[in-house]
């Protein structure tokens, strides 16, 4: 599966409290009109720049803080494709999985923001169309790869009744 869009770079350290700010958590149980806070504190902009396809590229850390499983849906509700990171909390890192979120682990410094990227899934392989760069994430494995593909973990477990890890 091959994902093209442009490439929104944020710093090292980028919590789930940018992503989803605290003073909007009442909104909890309304995501879509929750997401239209999206990175809001720190690149207040996003939101009304955005367009689906695009990429979050973030930088060390990715996602850490609290376990707020609405940070990587809120990024999908915006029409994120991808998020791209050097590394990710933990539990950023599954929460984006099982929402259908697929986040890829690349050195990000050698992407700037506005890029045109390129990115195939089931290779890893991203093309900065903007710099002809071409580089390599580690392939998400293929329970992971079906998750997305299904657009989360629970329509995954919807469609197979359990997780089908083969």
């Amino acid at each position: 599966m091959k994902i093209k869009g442009k490439a929104w770079k944020f710093g090292h350290g980028i919590t789930t409290d940018h992503i989803a700010p605290g003073r909007f958590f009442y909104l909890r149980s309304n995501l879509p009109e929750f997401a239209k806070h999206c990175f809001e504190d720190v690149r207040p902009d996003f939101i009304s720049k955005v367009k689906p396809g695009d990429f979050v590229v973030g930088g060390e850390n990715f996602g850490f803080g609290s376990s707020r499983e609405h940070a990587p849906i809120m990024i999908k509700l915006c029409g994120i494709a991808a998020v791209l990171a050097k590394n990710y909390a933990r539990i950023f890192f599954r929460n984006a999985i099982n929402s259908g979120l697929p986040a890829l682990i690349l050195d990000t410094d050698q992407i700037n923001d506005g890029d045109e990227l390129e990115i195939d899934l089931g290779t890893g392989t991203l093309q900065n169309i903007t710099t002809g760069r071409e580089m390599t994430a580690p392939p998400l494995p293929p329970v992971m790869q079906a998750i997305i593909r299904e657009g989360g973990l629970v329509e995954h477990i919807k469609k197979h009744g359990r997780l089908k890890l083969d």
